[in-house]
């Protein structure tokens, strides 16, 4: 069965300085029936305003993901990273036996809107590391484009699981395929554009949860952008 995780039924969360969607349980957002999905464990889509952000605080046992959308993050922590992430980069921080960072607006006049994923890895500990890598030109990766993966050493960012995170920005009018291998389970999240599968109307903040059912293809009806999650069951 795939199921649709609809944008507009996320967990909200409203802080004021921080406006939070949840595709997946997450703080003060609760629901049995949406734990996440095989490794992938947090999908937010965040909108801070100028001046604003999370100081430092700590985590441990995940990959983090941060994809900007707008605006621009100024990210420290305690391996003695600082660093910008503005639109077209991504960056991923592998907390490993722990780590303490902030991620601040690096504007004070403008709002910052990313995307940050959690993926749980295959072994628990180890080192914290920091990776930053450029996302792929849009005219370049109107197909799947890998971005992350734990086993894949052509990856530019390399995960802790056996997953593979890949992106692609179609065309209006592309039909674009989700690769599935028998064991494995995928997850596709819309992050711009309108998309049609199996009759249904996609945008913006929806999710695909796939599993073992043949995958129609993904009909655009603008140009768009997605991300791709290939995991072990």
């Amino acid at each position: 069965m795939i199921l649709i995780h609809e944008g507009g039924n996320r967990g909200h969360t409203d802080m004021g300085w921080l406006k939070s969607d949840h595709t997946f349980s997450f703080g003060g957002f609760q629901d049995p029936t949406r734990m996440g999905y095989a490794a992938l464990r947090v999908i937010n889509e965040d909108r801070i305003a100028p001046g604003s952000g999370f100081s430092q605080h700590a985590h441990k046992d995940m990959d983090i993901l941060t994809l900007v959308l707008s605006g621009a993050l100024t990210h420290e922590d305690t391996l003695g990273n600082v660093a910008t992430i503005a639109p077209g980069e991504v960056q991923l921080m592998s907390a490993g036996s722990g780590i303490r960072h902030s991620e601040m607006n690096a504007s004070q006049s403008n709002a910052a809107h990313f995307l940050q994923i959690w993926l749980i890895p295959d072994r628990l500990g180890g080192a914290p590391t920091y990776q930053q890598a450029p996302l792929p030109a849009r005219d370049r990766a109107t197909d799947w484009t890998l971005l992350a993966s734990g086993t894949d050493e052509n990856a530019p960012l390399a995960l802790l699981s056996d997953s593979h995170v890949s992106i692609t920005y179609p065309r209006e009018g592309i039909a674009t395929s989700v690769p599935q291998t028998r064991g494995r389970v995928s997850f596709v999240q819309i992050v711009e554009g309108v998309a049609m599968v199996e009759g249904e109307r996609l945008g913006s903040g929806d999710g695909l949860q796939i599993g073992d059912e043949d995958m129609p293809d993904l009909t655009w009806l603008t140009d768009g952008q997605a991300i791709l999650f290939d995991m072990r069951r």
